[in-house]
Order: structure tokens, then sequence, then C-alpha cells
């Protein structure tokens, strides 16, 4: 049974209603012009000026005011709560590369909450954007070209192992989890490629990356995502 509310062939911008700022709708919208709201994200949306394409979550953080602003029609509700509104945007669109705003900031638990999303639906190309950050969950290959000293952070949600090029601490050979081993705050010495052997690695990157990052993702010959979990 077909369950997207949206099959989009363009790279789609998220908006959530955590702390997030016009200027940060603005550079995600220089990625991905169309617009979706996870629920309260319509209230920040429309404070900024952006055209929605759908609001879809459990509504329960929308308000009177903001649903006369909208159309009727773009309101998607989805009753359950067991999963966030994060998790239901991407559960019922289909974009080639989303990303999101007003996710990674605010309260801790919807941050948690959001980074955990990111490794449940690792066969989607999905960057989060934050005040200083990008976050992405690793794909099995990469390859990404970097100025020498830029801050290069994993963090691992699972066990996992991999390789790499171009870190000044290179990942080979460690058993990262969590509990146990992280990689945050390595440096790269140049170009650096990585390979992972699990969907269970994020990597942080400075925000100023966000561009080469999504022409990765975009790009045609990039190496395939991981397989979908159980969703």
């Amino acid at each position: 049974m077909k369950n997207s509310i949206l099959d989009i062939l363009e790279p789609l911008t998220i908006i959530g209603g955590g702390d997030c700022t016009v200027e940060d709708i603005q550079l995600a919208r220089t990625i991905a012009p169309i617009c979706v709201a996870a629920d309260g994200g319509a209230h920040i949306a429309l404070s900024a000026g952006v055209p929605l394409t759908a609001v879809i979550g459990d509504m329960d953080s929308i308000s009177n005011e903001a649903r006369a602003q909208i159309s009727a029609e773009k309101f998607h509700h989805i009753a359950e709560q067991d999963s966030t509104d994060f998790d239901k945007v991407l559960r019922h669109v289909s974009a080639p590369l989303s990303i999101a705003v007003g996710f990674s900031g605010g309260q801790v638990d919807h941050a948690l909450a959001a980074l955990h999303t990111l490794v449940v639906y690792c066969h989607k190309r999905i960057i989060l954007l934050g005040e200083q950050d990008i976050i992405f969950l690793c794909p099995p290959q990469m390859a990404l070209c970097v100025e020498a000293g830029t801050r290069v952070s994993l963090f691992p949600l699972g066990p996992v192992r991999g390789t790499s090029t171009g870190l000044e601490w290179p990942i080979d050979g460690i058993d990262f989890a969590p509990g146990q081993r992280s990689g945050t705050s390595n440096r790269a010495t140049g170009d650096i490629t990585l390979t992972l052997e699990r969907p269970n690695m994020l990597c942080i990157l400075p925000r100023s990356l966000i561009q080469p990052v999504a022409r990765l993702f975009a790009d045609a010959q990039a190496p395939a995502q991981w397989s979908s979990r159980a969703v």
C-alpha cells in the first residue's frame, strides 16, 4: 500500500519546531527550496514568510492562528503518538535529499530523538542543519574535499567499525560503540574518505560544509545509501 503523502523529485527542507533562525531556513532553501513543516514548525515557517507545501504531524502544537493562514488541504494529521513529527514527515514524504532545520537545537530530548531518527531512516539522505554544525548519518562510503584542520567528529549510535584517510587520527581497527568509544573532535589533514561497516555512525561537520555535503548526497554517481531498517 502506498504510504507517501508527497513524492518530491528535488531536495526538501523540513522545518521543525525547535530553535532555528530565518537565516537557517534561507540557507536550507538555497539547496532545497520546497518546504514541509513538522507540526509546530509551521509557526516558524509563517514567521519567516516561507511558503509550505504541507504540514505533517499529530497537530498538537498548531495554533488556530496558524491554521487560519495555511490552506486546510495542506494539513496531514497523523494521529499516532508512537513517533516524533520528524519521523512522521520522513515516513510519509519521499525526496532525494532532506535538509532539516529546527531539530538539533532547543530541548536536548528533541535533539536526541532527531539523531535517533537519522539512524532509523538510514536509507534516506538527511542533513540536520544547526547553529554551528551539520549532522548526518555516514553512508557506506564517502569522499569529501575539506581543508586541513577542519573539525571532523564521528559519533556512534550503535556498534560500528570503519576505515578512513585524511584524518589526523585514523579510525581503522577501532570498535566504536555508545559508552565505549567515540571519535569526536578529530581533524582533517586534507581531503577525507570514510568507509563504514554499519549504518550507526553520525558525522558532525562545520555548518560551512553543507553545500559540499549536499552535493555529495545529490551526486547520481555517489555510493548507495544503506538498506532500509524495519521502520
